[in-house]
């Protein structure tokens, strides 16, 4: 058969995940640069600390939409950290609650 040449083999598709990889790779390129030598502003340097929790928890919520199954899973992982427990419970109590509900139906 016929070897498609590169313009033909990459799609569109790849062409936006390969534009959205170099942008990202500027944007984290910039923060050295621009903060060299200067220290963030305390009220800046406490929202950045909350940027992964916040991030992860929209994670968690657009994966669940939808799905009956895992929102008994995070609900269950969220009465964990309620009570306290270990991560590692968090995480088990989650994983046994979600894979039960889809056992059961």
């Amino acid at each position: 058969g016929r070897v498609p040449d590169r313009a033909e083999a990459m799609s569109p598709v790849w062409t936006v995940v390969a534009a959205v990889g170099a942008a990202t790779i500027a944007i984290k390129a910039t923060g050295p640069f621009v903060l060299a030598g200067h220290k963030l502003p305390p009220r800046l340097g406490a929202l950045v600390g909350l940027l992964a929790p916040a991030v992860l928890a929209a994670l968690v919520v657009t994966s669940t939409e939808g799905d009956a199954k895992r929102v008994l899973g995070v609900a269950a992982a969220a009465v964990a950290v309620l009570l306290r427990a270990p991560m590692l419970v968090v995480v088990v109590v989650a994983a046994v609650v979600s894979a039960g509900a889809r056992a059961l139906g």
